[in-house]
Parts: C-alpha cells; structure tokens; sequence
C-alpha cells in the first residue's frame, strides 16, 4: 500500500498503518475497532469468570453454572447426539398436519422451528401496551435477493449448506440416501418460502409492518396451521387483534404449508431441528454446524471451545454479565462524564432545531418535543430484566446438561414473553447488556442506549481530547439522537407510538433529502458489489446527523482540535474483513460499509475542507451542491 494523501482517501490514509499490519483473526470474519473491543472484552471476562466459580449472586452463578456446562466438552463429547435424539424422534413421528397442529403449542414453546413467528411486543400505535405479532418463517440464505435466478453465490452457499447438513443427518443415525433426500425436499420448501418474505430492504421501512388485522379474520385466514388451538393454548388472553408484519406470507400460508406439500414441510422442520441444536452437542457436531456460517462471512475456523462456550453462556445472560461488566469497569466519573456529553449534545441537537431554515414552526415545535422526551440509559440498567431470576441453571453437580438447561431456559423465556400480553411496557428495559460493544436508538420507547462496553478507547477516554471523543462516543451519542428523526424514526412520535407529527410540506421536503442521501450511497462499489442506498438510508441519514451534530459540539469547546476530531471518526470504522463477510453485509446489513460512513459523511462538511486543505482536484472534493446536509 503506497502512502495515501488524506484528501484522496481520508479513511485508508487515517487507517493505513493499521491496515498493512491488521490479521484477522482465524474464527472470525473481521477486525477493527469494534471488533477489537468486543475481543479485549471478552478476553477479560473470560479470564475473571475462570477464577470466579462461586458467588453470592445468585443470578452470575446460575450463569456461571451455565458456562461451565457449555465448557465441559469431555461431558459433552460422551452424551455426543443422545441429548438431541427425543427433538428428532418427535418430528420423525408427525405424519399429516393434523398430528402437527396438535402438538404446535407445545413446539412453539420448545422454540422449536415453525414456519412463522409469533411475538408480544410494543404496540407500535399503542406503546403503554404490548399486542401480538405474526412474522414470516426465516429463508436459509441470508435474504431473499438471494433467491434470485442466476445469483451465483446463492448456488455456492446452498451447496455448502447441503454438504454440511447431509454430514449433520448422518451422525444422528440416518442413512445417507435419506440424508440427502431429507435436505433437497428441506431446500425445497425453503426455496417455496422466499418469494413471499420481505427482502432486507423492504423490512427496513417499519412502518410498513405495522400491518393490524383482527384475531377472528387472522384466524379464519389460516386453514392450514389452527392458530385458534395455538392461541388458546400459548397466550394469557385471546387479543381483539394481532400485527401481522408481512401479509403477503400469511395470505400465501395455507399453499405453502398443507398435506400436499407435508414431506417436504417435514423435512424443513428435521434440518431446521438438527441445524439449530447442534452447537449444543458434543464437539464433531459443534464444527460441522458451523460450516455453513463460516461460508456466508469467511471465516476459516470455528471459534475455540472456549469461547463458543463463553458466547453461548454469554447468548442467554446477556444482562447478567452485562450488569457484573458494568459494575465493575464502568466507573462513576466515566458515567457522569458521558451524561454531560449526551445533555450537551442534546441541547446542540436542540439548537440546529431552532436554527433549522426548512422546517414550519408547528414541526419544529414537535421536533424540540420529542427531543426533550427523549430518554438516556448510559452504562448499564438498575436493574436486571425480571426473566433472569427464572433461569435457574441445574449444575453439573446436580446432573445437568447444557442441551436440557437449554431447552428448558428456551421454554421460560417463550412462556414469559406471551405472558407480557397482559402486562405493561416495561420502558426502562434494555434491549441489549452493558458488556455490548454498541448503542441503539429504540423508536418505541423514544430513548437512547449507550452500554458501557462502547464507552471506551477509541470512542471515549479520559486521556482523550474533548475533541477526539467527540469524533468518537461524540459522534455515536448524536448519531443514536437522530435516528429520532431518521426517515423512520421521524414517523414516530414523543411517546414513541406510530403517528405522523409533521406538516405535509415539511415531510415532502424531508423526503426529497432523504432521497438525495440515498442517491449519494446507491452504486458506490465496494467488494465486487454495490451500495444499496435505500437499505442503508436510515444509518446514513443517523451517520450525517451524528458527525454534524458533534462537530459543533467540538467547536464549542476551549480545546478545540478538528483534525483529531475528524481522525478518530476515521479510526473507530476502521475494519479489515473477509470478501465474504463484506458481500453478506452489503446485502442485510442496513449500515454502509464502514470506509463510506468515514469518507462520504466528511465529505458534506465543510469544516473537512479548511482542516485538510481538501481542493477540487482532490479525491474527497465533492461539490458543494452535491453535499446532502438534514439535520
């Protein structure tokens, strides 16, 4: 790699000693910034949960329990397939979809596979109170575009797929030419599945899921799946209505799913089975069941058994270990600090509302509302979500199993989550734990996340200028501000229900900007691939909103340093990843790739301009009337 001149790539000219040097890791499809935090956390907990087996807290030691179980491979290597053997005996035994039905309660709250979803959640229009939801089955491939004639990594990957479920089928007892037939009609189904699933694309637009239609009509839809004995059975109460976030899907069901189709229904529901309970056995069916996801995102090996052993413990007490991470490493004035930066950011958010030349007073008006209803979570919760108490791990000193502490921690929080029908949003839950290397906006709940795993170096730090943090967790916080009013977030409002708060002018203006965001990504060429601008727009718009936001906040301070302001918000995307793993994100992942959030957004400030001396000759020189600028 020559030397490259930060006006003709800020990203790779920020990163490029980082870059020449960077390996990633062997069972992993990247590194970087947040990946490299997520494995400095992960090192750290895994050596402090090896020195501490007993605790008085209740709940770190059933996950301790937990994670000893899913660590004692010698344990598991000898129970080898037995766990999984009743799961695979109990689908072999359906013969019709009478005999299906029948016993569907009791596979969804085994959370075994079906094909649709059901869930309680907020109500998008009603947020105080929670309904029920109806999803569509999830395709094999990572997105329906896959599915798609001609896609030639879609014919490599089922491939691999077949290969390893085939070898998956043969070491739970069946015979080979059963095996294979058992995947092609599973592959079939699934294939039958796609053209009625949301893409990544069209899922991305919420408000389109919000899709109510009354339980009795839901019902009387399906005359193949008896979702009146499935409610009856699984849910507290029978609602007035459910969500359906696809109904193209559910009106297709009844072809998709009947006797006609059942071998090959029953098949799916094998491989679906054995595909998501492997990883709970012994060590040959640990590898092979990763062979297929090591093939979508590059990586060359498994993870070791320890550390898959940490991400499954990790996977269900997230909160748990979130909360002894936070706790301990998290400290008081680190907490404050980043307090102060979040209402600080707040009010310079407020302020460019004030200032804000193209929006009505009555929508601005609303804008500031909303802001100022919005709510911060740094560090980690004050307490821990309800559900945690109710894992209660049975050790391996009381003869238990990773497979049996599984499936019965899978019940609970199945039969937990339809018992929220009757109960209150609970608004001060986390959706994620503190020792998560991220942040989110929740357009639900109007509030802002910030876990205490991400507010550390590069984003944040002590040692850190004010505005090199500001180029980091400063551009993080503002970031999560605006997805309030990203081109999804904007359609809800202060208390977070589904309601359109804007004059008719302002959200065609609105629009018209969020078209030209979508413009400035779409077709940007990255990994043999192309940028989808409509995927990825709401990121984006949150990315140009954050940095901008930041960068007047770092302008404000005494110590005021542009260019480590604008350097570390190169050096937080900075990632080295697998071909693979950056064509999968250019397809599901509503983010840019990470040297666009980096290059793109700088571009459309002008301040970016005077701190490097960038001309109109230079590579990052963009035109001053194609810089898109919303909030």
């Amino acid at each position: 790699m020559t030397n490259v001149r930060m006006q003709d790539d800020f990203y790779t000219a920020v990163n490029q000693e980082w870059l020449k040097t960077a390996e990633i890791p062997a069972d992993k499809p990247a590194t970087g910034g947040f990946v490299a935090l997520v494995d400095e956390i992960d090192q750290q907990l895994m050596t402090d949960f090896k020195q501490l087996k007993q605790t008085d807290n209740a709940l770190l030691q059933h996950f301790l329990d937990y994670y000893a179980l899913a660590a004692d491979f010698k344990t598991r290597d000898e129970l080898g397939i037995n766990p999984i053997l009743p799961f695979i005996a109990r689908v072999r035994s359906i013969n019709n979809l009478t005999e299906y039905n029948q016993g569907l309660a009791d596979w969804v709250l085994s959370g075994l596979p079906t094909p649709f979803g059901l869930s309680v959640d907020a109500d998008m229009k009603d947020t105080a109170h929670h309904a029920l939801y109806a999803e569509a089955g999830s395709l094999i491939l990572p997105d329906k575009t896959y599915y798609e004639d001609g896609n030639q990594s879609a014919e490599q990957l089922l491939a691999v797929f077949t290969d390893m479920m085939v070898q998956l089928l043969q070491k739970v007892g069946f015979a080979p030419v059963v095996a294979t037939k058992t995947v092609k009609d599973a592959l079939a189904f699934d294939r039958s599945l796609a053209p009625f699933v949301k893409s990544a694309e069209e899922a991305a637009d919420y408000a389109k899921l919000y899709n109510p239609k009354p339980l009795s009509d839901f019902i009387a839809q399906q005359q193949t799946i008896d979702f009146q004995k499935l409610f009856s059975r699984i849910l507290p109460v029978q609602p007035d209505k459910i969500i359906v976030t696809e109904p193209a899907y559910f009106e297709q069901l009844n072809e998709l799913v009947n006797d006609d189709h059942f071998d090959q229904f029953k098949a799916w529901l094998l491989v679906m089975t054995i595909r998501d309970w492997s990883g709970y056995l012994n060590e040959e069916m640990r590898q092979i069941s990763s062979i297929y996801s090591r093939a979508l995102s590059g990586s060359k090996e498994a993870k070791p058994q320890q550390k898959s052993a940490y991400y499954l413990a990790l996977g269900m007490f997230n909160q748990v270990v979130g909360d002894y991470y936070g706790r301990r490493y998290f400290g008081a004035t680190a907490k404050a600090d980043v307090e102060a930066m979040v209402k600080k950011m707040i009010g310079v958010y407020q302020n460019r509302l004030e200032q804000n030349d193209w929006l009505t007073a009555e929508t601005r008006e609303k804008a500031i509302v909303k802001l100022n209803h919005l709510g911060i979570h740094v560090g980690y919760p004050e307490k821990i979500a309800p559900i945690f108490e109710k894992l209660v791990t049975v050790s391996q000193a009381d003869d238990g199993t990773l497979f049996e502490n599984t499936a019965d921690f899978i019940r609970t929080i199945e039969t937990e989550n339809f018992a929220k029908l009757t109960q209150p949003v609970d608004r001060a839950k986390w959706e994620m734990g503190a020792a998560t290397v991220n942040a989110y906006y929740s357009p639900s709940k109007n509030v802002i996340v910030f876990p205490a795993a991400i507010l550390q170096a590069p984003f944040y730090s002590l040692q850190q200028s004010s505005s090199a943090n500001y180029g980091g967790i400063g551009a993080v916080i503002a970031h999560e501000i605006s997805h309030a009013f990203d081109n999804n977030g904007a359609q809800f409002d202060e208390f977070g229900n589904l309601h359109n708060w804007w004059q008719a002018t302002d959200l065609d203006h609105f629009k018209t900007l969020s078209q030209a965001m979508i413009t400035e990504f779409d077709g940007l060429a990255f990994a043999d691939q192309k940028v989808n601008g409509k995927l990825t727009v709401s990121e984006n718009i949150a990315d140009a909103g954050g940095l901008s936001c930041a960068l007047e906040a770092a302008k404000g301070e005494d110590d005021v340093d542009l260019e480590a302001f604008f350097v570390n918000w190169a050096t937080i995307w900075r990632m080295k990843a697998t071909q693979q793993y950056q064509q999968l994100l250019l397809n599901i992942d509503v983010h840019a790739p990470n040297a666009f959030r980096a290059n793109v957004q700088v571009q459309n400030l002008a301040d970016f301009y005077t701190t490097f001396d960038v001309q109109s000759a230079d590579k990052m020189y963009l035109a001053p009337d194609k810089r898109v600028t919303i909030w």
